[in-house]
């Protein structure tokens, strides 16, 4: 016969591990691709518990265990958050193609971004007369180029897809959970 003794103190909790995510210049695949592991998130809050996030809606990240960044670097904001990440984050993952080196936003790259911003708010068709260019203390500066996350701070692993599938994210998740450097497979990396 089993008997369970209560000595009055409560069972130690397994450690969670604290997770923060954000999206710079992207599109929020990544993020709606992690969604997509579906149930398993039933199982992945058992082990963690999440920071700064589109998922919290809390706008500061604190000491987390896992940062995960989507999207490239385009302007003054972005940079900022991503310095914040970094020195708050033990382990910082790129997510992503725009994290990893640019995406799709990286395109205007090719272009100057006075001449772009000309074309946008000066010189395009039905404009009313006087448009200016937005120049607003609280708008951030764009950068000349979109730049990949590992241009501006140090990126610990790299999780790669346009986006990457919820499987390699489950994969992906548990073996940092676990202590592993994560092993993706030729069949979680794809690009869709």
């Amino acid at each position: 016969m089993n008997a369970s003794v209560n000595t009055g103190v409560p069972p130690v909790q397994p450690h969670k591990l604290k997770v923060a995510t954000v999206s710079l210049a992207g599109c929020f695949g990544c993020h709606t691709s992690f969604l997509d592991i579906d149930e398993r998130l039933l199982e992945l809050i058992q082990h963690i518990e999440f920071d700064r996030s589109p998922l919290t809606d809390i706008k500061e990240v604190g000491q987390c265990d896992i940062g995960l960044i989507e999207g490239g670097v385009c302007n003054s904001e972005n940079v900022l958050v991503l310095r914040a990440f970094r020195a708050h984050c033990k382990t910082l993952v790129a997510m992503g193609a725009c994290a990893i080196n640019g995406g799709l936003p990286a395109e205007r790259n090719r272009f100057d971004v006075g001449v772009l911003l000309n074309e946008v708010y000066h010189d395009r068709a039905g404009l009313s007369e006087g448009s200016e260019i937005p120049n607003d203390p609280e708008l951030p500066l764009l950068l000349r180029q979109v730049r990949p996350i590992h241009a501006i701070v140090h990126v610990d692993y790299f999780l790669p897809g346009c986006p990457p599938s919820a499987d390699a994210f489950w994969s992906f998740l548990n073996d940092l959970m676990a202590g592993r450097t994560p092993q993706l497979g030729h069949a979680l990396m794809h690009y869709d």
